[in-house]
């Protein structure tokens, strides 16, 4: 089986690479293509394969195409895989229809997370006809179960891990500049900061501007060990929370804005009452964890590492009992315009 590993994004690797591992395991094979201008061909290993050019991509006519994002060109060859590139978090600025439910016409199937996310593209499979749904859990989650080595020195002082979104409406990091600084200068905590890629610069300098011995900001594609290595997320309404609290960790966020239940979370409103809340979050108090092990049962049950298993599985029988049973997936000129465009490719 050949397997293509699309990505568009830097946090497409992290995502990506659990599923190449399990590829290549099983003998097959598994190659990388960087579409467009956002995403670094610098964070390629030595020993992965990508073609550089589209024309490569069809000529090799991949079985599968694993897609970690919204939207993947309807002229390469293979079964469109819809992996996701994070969790659903219902944000109160988008209805389910234009954010995690949105149904683009790229996928042929759907490999979810967890019931919250199974049902819901289950019932639009009802409703559309032209795509599968199988529950496997997310790949990018594989590592988070694996023992990695900690750079944390091992003082007994806490780590807080502090994230946020680039979107100016939901982000905690502008406002909470001078909270922060206050509370490395506290001592009372150790501090990583890290933020989604597309963060404005100015909000990423300010935060590179606090770091000392008692904060350091990350820059990374990879996520996963900053998780392993914090006792307790500070976060606004990002879906790296739901990746964070699958471990059993809490998380504090600031002027959430999810829809829904969100008693899992410990929410605040006010940058003075933060403190206070991370030093309650910490004592891990039954209340909060109980509702925290609700959470991770309807979002992500499955914390034995083997999601990426789980997926390749789940192509293997989609394949041979509904793929080609489906209707057929809408045109939509105008996205496969943009998208050959995009890739400068004009061919058949």
């Amino acid at each position: 089986m050949r397997y293509l590993l699309y990505a568009e994004q830097n946090y497409s690797y992290a995502i990506l690479r659990p599923l190449q591992q399990a590829i290549l395991q099983r003998g097959d094979e598994a190659v990388w293509f960087l579409a467009g201008n956002e995403i670094r061909h610098d964070y390629l290993h030595a020993d992965e394969r990508k073609f550089n050019s589209i024309k490569e991509v069809v000529a090799w006519h991949p079985d599968v195409v694993l897609v970690p994002g919204n939207h993947v060109p309807k002229f390469i060859p293979g079964i469109k895989v819809g992996i996701f590139h994070g969790f659903n978090v219902a944000k109160s600025t988008r209805p389910d229809d234009r954010g995690h439910f949105n149904i683009r016409g790229c996928f042929d199937l759907y490999c979810t997370q967890g019931p919250n996310t199974t049902s819901g593209f289950e019932q639009r499979a009802k409703k559309y006809g032209f795509f599968g749904v199988r529950q496997t859990g997310w790949s990018a989650m594989d590592p988070l179960f694996q023992n990695l080595p900690s750079a944390v020195p091992d003082d007994g002082k806490k780590t807080i891990l502090l994230c946020s979104t680039f979107t100016k409406e939901l982000s905690c990091a502008p406002l909470l500049v001078e909270t922060i600084r206050q509370l490395r200068d506290s001592g009372k905590w150790r501090w990583l900061v890290q933020f989604h890629p597309k963060m404005p610069r100015e909000v990423v300098n300010a935060y590179k501007a606090l770091q000392n011995e008692q904060l350091t900001f990350v820059e990374t594609d990879n996520v996963i060990p900053l998780l392993q290595q914090a006792d307790l997320m500070v976060c606004d309404t990002s879906s790296v929370m739901t990746m964070f609290l699958l471990q059993r960790k809490p998380v504090v966020t600031f002027r959430n804005q999810t829809r829904g239940n969100t008693e899992h979370l410990l929410n605040v409103t006010e940058a003075d009452a933060l403190e206070q809340a991370i030093a309650y979050a910490l004592s891990c108090p039954d209340e909060l964890m109980a509702k925290i092990d609700g959470f991770i049962a309807d979002t992500h049950p499955y914390q034995d590492g083997k999601s990426s298993e789980r997926v390749l599985d789940a192509i293997d029988d989609f394949k041979h009992t509904q793929f080609g049973q489906l209707k057929a997936k809408p045109a939509n000129f105008v996205r496969s315009l943009k998208e050959r465009k995009k890739l400068r490719y004009w061919g058949f």
